[in-house]
């Protein structure tokens, strides 16, 4: 983990960062941790395996076609020999 210091904070945002956190039962740096995280890693923001289902839906995949999709060999390729 990493540590952050931050300097300068007024006593407005701090002492509203303070009431934020009684609010939700937690200090204030795990409250500026969860305000940190919400702005880095947002919820809206689009995660590869749903984007993937998402165009599946949209070019409309019929069972069968899903079904050929997930029946594929999934044992290890075997590596490459040059004799």
């Amino acid at each position: 983990m990493r540590n952050v210091t931050v300097r300068n904070l007024s006593d407005e945002v701090h002492r509203a960062i303070r009431q934020r956190a009684a609010a939700h039962g937690r200090s204030i740096e795990a409250e500026m941790r969860a305000i940190l995280t919400d702005a880095a890693q947002p919820p809206e923001r689009v995660k590869l395996g749903s984007m993937l289902a998402a165009a599946g839906r949209e070019i409309g995949l019929t069972s069968e076609e899903h079904t050929a999709l997930n029946n594929r060999d999934r044992h290890p390729a075997e590596p490459l020999t040059f004799d």
